[in-house]
């Protein structure tokens, strides 16, 4: 009944995009749910550096909506964009597959084919997500806007959805820890510090990536069948044609339908980019290209465009006032994701190495416990719209703003749970699973909060020729919060079997990390083979010890981003000039 109220609502073509969106998320995050352990395990790579590349790869994936968006909104249309980067992702997953088909026999070509499929899925990622977004603002007009926070927390539920199906799914056929046999030479790699009852079984990596291909080919494939039949106007036309085609039907009265940039701004923005890259470069330091290239290229982007845009002088006051809330809310939203997204990296190494994941007398794979995430939002997407609907028809419903505010609080709340519950482990303690389970409740309440109705914010404040390019700039905000979680994910302190390793080799890790002991340069190169720290990691000065310091980290960060963000909800409501 409830669900058959909603369609009355909401016009066929949200149902459409929302298959869409289900199918390319379950390869999203099915990907996503094994990638760092495939890292980990079959490429032998670190888990610090696995957390930057990690880090970057999502933040890359988020950068390119800029792009994606620009030529979609100036040359190629929505649907063809989306078409493309369906097909482009398909593709990165199948070389994902065969690189996890020969990793045992020629480590070096499967790690060039993972460096290649990751930068196919990074644009192709480009191309669809910032369309996608944008079609959905497009299916209502101007007087429906106010529909726009329900269609898009259903919206989001077809997201979760796929990150709930790609996340069971991949981690079963794809997360199989087995005995392997190896030839001598990877054997010779392998065998210090990793016993064999902790490799994963190098042909199951490749089902849970061609699973993962296999989802976004039907998203691409229902996608195209589908569109010039239900992703229309009201009155039939088709939308995200080419804009080409584009009349001034398409835009509200007096709005400018194209963007007017001088050729002194495009050089001002291009020089500032230089200037930001080399500075961020030189403030984060180290030799990691990751850090060193892929960071300063996300975050000097960000500021870049976002400075670009409000320097188009077709803008109105009201149109750059409502930009400008735009930008403010997308950089609060970075410390949300910095936070949201250690699913992928240091949650999922914690629930490996330190966590016991009996479920209901189940040992569930390390990459699944982050389902939960996905299977509370589709819980519970549905009665957070109709919420928000109710309120709004009472005249109560929260600014937009301040509803992300609420979901900061709650990730810092959901991080002190955690840190409080790890405090007393120690080095071989484990942490039961319902603790991380109640942090997926949690969090998944503060994404719904956050992510949709910010999505949802762009398709009401965005001018319509800017709506591509500002998913873009928003998209960076993401983008910029990916970047921070790989480098915030790095800090994870050694956890749980890394002191049993440790000691199988001889060596007493916690009075290395304590500087109890001065390792040999032996000892250090044993330890580097093995993949094991010699030293804690750093923040802003502070060495952080244990993983009570390291979940404290996220609790400050979301505490502070959330009090700032509460307390500018006033101004921001005055700017959004009359728009909730």
């Amino acid at each position: 009944m409830m669900e058959q109220q909603i369609k009355i609502k909401h016009p066929k073509g949200l149902w459409v995009l929302f298959g869409t969106e289900m199918w390319e998320r379950f390869n999203f995050y099915g990907m996503r749910a094994i990638l760092t352990l495939f890292l980990v395990n079959s490429l032998l790579m670190k888990e610090d550096d696995a957390s930057l590349i990690y880090g970057g790869f999502l933040g890359l994936c988020y950068l390119t909506p800029m792009l994606g968006g620009f030529i979609a909104d100036r040359f190629f249309g929505n649907r063809n964009c989306i078409l493309l980067g369906g097909l482009m992702m398909a593709a990165g997953q199948l070389l994902l597959f065969i690189s996890a088909s020969v990793f045992g026999s020629n480590l070096s070509l499967a790690t060039s084919l993972v460096w290649i499929a990751l930068g196919i899925i990074i644009f192709g990622n480009g191309f669809f997500k910032p369309n996608i977004s944008s079609m959905v603002g497009s299916l209502y007009p101007k007087q429906e806007k106010s529909k726009l926070d329900v269609a898009f927390t259903i919206f989001y539920m077809g997201i979760n959805l796929g990150a709930f199906l790609g996340q069971l799914i991949c981690p079963i056929i794809g997360d199989v820890k087995n005995k392997i046999k190896l030839p001598d030479g990877t054997f010779k790699m392998l065998a210090d510090g990793k016993t064999f009852d902790r490799l994963r079984d190098i042909h199951a990596f490749k089902w849970g990536f061609l699973a993962a291909g296999i989802a976004m080919l039907i998203g691409t494939v229902v996608f195209y069948v589908l569109k010039n039949k239900y992703v229309v106007t009201p009155e039939g036309k088709p939308l995200g044609g080419l804009p080409s085609k584009n009349d001034s039907s398409d835009f509200e009265e007096g709005e400018a339908q194209k963007a007017n940039f001088s050729l002194q701004s495009l050089i001002i923005a291009l020089v500032s980019f230089v200037v930001l890259f080399f500075g961020i470069r030189y403030i984060m330091g180290g030799t990691n290209v990751i850090k060193t290239i892929i960071y300063p290229i996300i975050y000097a982007s960000g500021i870049t465009l976002a400075g670009l845009i409000i320097s188009d002088t077709s803008l109105t006051k009201v149109e750059r006032q409502r930009i400008i809330v735009i930008y403010i809310v997308a950089f609060f939203v970075i410390f949300f994701w910095a936070a949201f997204e250690q699913a992928g990296s240091s949650l999922t190494f914690i629930a490996d190495n330190q966590t016991d994941r009996n479920f209901f007398g189940w040992n569930m794979p390390a990459s699944m416990v982050q389902i939960f995430n996905g299977l509370f939002v589709v819980a519970f997407a549905v009665p957070f719209s109709m919420l928000w609907e109710r309120l709004n028809k009472a005249g109560k419903e929260p600014t937009s703003p301040f509803k992300q505010a609420i979901g900061l609080l709650l990730v810092a709340v959901s991080y002190f749970i955690i840190a409080y519950n790890v405090k007393d482990l120690g080095n071989s303690g484990l942490l039961a699973i319902k603790w991380l389970i109640l942090l997926y409740l949690i969090q998944t309440a503060a994404e719904l909060c956050l992510s949709p109705i910010g999505l949802s914010l762009v398709g009401k404040l965005a001018p319509k020729r800017f709506a591509s390019l500002l998913y873009g700039v928003f998209f960076l905000s993401n983008a910029s919060g990916y970047a921070l979680a790989g480098t915030l994910g790095a800090l994870i302190p050694a956890t749980g079997d890394k002191f049993k390793k440790a000691q199988d080799l001889g060596i007493n890790l916690q009075d290395v990390l304590d500087k109890k002991i001065i390792p040999t340069a032996d000892q250090i190169a044993i330890l580097n083979k093995a993949q094991l720290p010699t030293s804690n990691p750093v923040f802003v000065g502070f060495e952080i010890h244990n993983l009570f310091e390291f979940f404290m980290v996220f609790v400050v960060l979301c505490g502070i981003a959330s009090v700032i963000l509460f307390a500018l909800t006033p101004f921001l409501k005055k700017m959004m000039n009359g728009i909730k």
